[in-house]
């Protein structure tokens, strides 16, 4: 069940999106725009946006990368821990695709591949980053129980983009 933050963001970020010509383009902004005003907030950002995603007909493994990306930017642009940022942001799209029934394994890896590309653009140690990232979304995967535990740890594990030796240390130990 989405808290009621999580369900005021949702709202905020549904109005701004439709009737978007570019959907993902809108989606990104509103969530960098309320990343920006409410950087505390994260991971219910990111999980609102997957949930508004997926109610405006956008599939989410399209969307995560871009998403977790805005969030995460607004982050480094108020001055904040890029990589808090990073685990938060994963944390959010594992649940927000967990929250609607979508693969989470897959919205995982985009996830994760987002993360680690924005913290490289922003000059951040992409090995932390890789770390902190991988790390949130098995551990959210975790919390969120049933079989998205393991839907994540294969997927990252099958993941050709990310680097073998890190995902297993982490999925694995």
């Amino acid at each position: 069940m989405l808290s009621t933050l999580v369900t005021e963001f949702k709202n905020t970020i549904v109005a701004t999106v439709q009737g978007a010509s570019d959907i993902l383009t809108s989606l990104r902004t509103a969530v960098k725009t309320q990343v920006v005003g409410s950087v505390s907030n994260v991971s219910e950002i990111v999980e609102a946006s997957m949930v508004s995603a997926k109610d405006v007909g956008t599939t989410l493994v399209g969307v995560a990368k871009e998403t977790v990306a805005a969030a995460i930017e607004g982050v480094s642009d108020t001055g904040g821990d890029v990589l808090q940022a990073v685990s938060k942001a994963v944390s959010g799209a594992v649940k927000g695709a967990a929250e609607v029934g979508e693969d989470v394994g897959s919205v995982a890896v985009s996830a994760v591949e987002g993360a680690i590309e924005v913290a490289g653009r922003l000059g951040k140690d992409t090995s932390e980053a890789t770390k902190n990232a991988i790390g949130s979304a098995v551990k959210t995967a975790d919390e969120v129980g049933g079989a998205a535990g393991k839907s994540v740890r294969d997927a990252l594990l099958s993941a050709a983009s990310l680097p073998k030796d890190v995902v297993e240390s982490l999925v694995k130990g």
